[in-house]
């Protein structure tokens, strides 16, 4: 379940009335690699299967999807468990990565004990061909894809869009880095590729939204609102072409050659 409802007292002028509203549900899911747990994040419970997938690629402790060798979710009264088990090579890699604190949907990678890792090299991604035209036909067709926020009006999307701008797919959650998880997580088990597309989401765009775009080799990242300095630079150095204030009657493109 992932909406519940509440009753709150609705101002207008000097009347008050009651009203129902939908609220979205945030829990916790603790993520455990080979028995070692790694990170709890505060997310919406839906698609977590998806979810740890991404978590997954994105933390580096898989390179592919394969190398998951099993994926088991647990249902708690205090929250989501997924247990991985990776080959015992990953598993030591993964012990340089791991957390020493509870995470939250905001930020993904606060708390890391070595600033080096959050400037590891990232791969270089293919050349963006999709045209603002693409652009604007995916943000046209955004809202359509976002049920969760239209009911609660607190959710992130990340989609994926094809060289047209028609979407192919989408993942909503609470926090921003978790919907773009679930995205990734949901192509790589379904097998899809960006061909020629590109993300779309429908948030600012931080470091660790390039970070999440570059590792699962996303030619061109769209963001609604406005990008940090650091998202910029990291873009840059991984050749991700990246457009933000993403608005039904213009772009920002960080690499205008392109």
């Amino acid at each position: 379940m992932t909406i519940t409802h509440s009753f709150d007292r609705v101002m207008r002028d000097s009347s008050a009335a009651l009203h129902e509203r939908a609220v979205i549900e945030e829990s916790p899911v603790a993520i455990e690699v080979n028995g070692i747990g790694y990170a709890v994040m505060m997310a919406t419970p839906q698609d977590i299967p998806d979810f740890a997938t991404g978590f997954a690629l994105a933390e580096r402790i898989v390179t592919v999807p394969d190398e998951i060798e099993s994926l088991d979710v647990h249902e708690t009264p205090r929250g989501t468990i997924v247990r991985l088990a990776v080959p015992p090579a990953r598993a030591a890699a993964m012990l340089d990565r791991v957390r020493r604190r509870t995470s939250d949907s905001s930020c993904g990678l606060c708390g890391m004990d070595n600033l080096d890792a959050i400037h590891r090299d990232l791969p270089r991604v293919p050349d963006a061909t999709a045209d603002p035209a693409a652009i604007f036909a995916a943000l046209a067709a955004m809202r359509a894809h976002q049920p969760l926020n239209r009911a609660t009006g607190a959710a992130h999307a990340a989609m994926l869009c094809a060289h047209d701008g028609a979407i192919r797919l989408a993942r909503e959650d609470v926090g921003r880095h978790n919907a773009f998880d679930k995205l990734i997580g949901a192509m790589a088990r379904q097998r899809l590729g960006w061909d020629g597309g590109f993300a779309l989401l429908s948030s600012r765009c931080s470091y660790e939204l390039v970070e999440k775009a570059a590792l699962a080799g996303c030619p061109m990242l769209v963001t609604v609102s406005a990008a940090t300095s650091l998202a910029l630079e990291r873009a840059a150095a991984g050749g991700l072409t990246l457009v933000s204030l993403a608005r039904d009657d213009a772009v920002l493109f960080s690499h205008p050659v392109r």
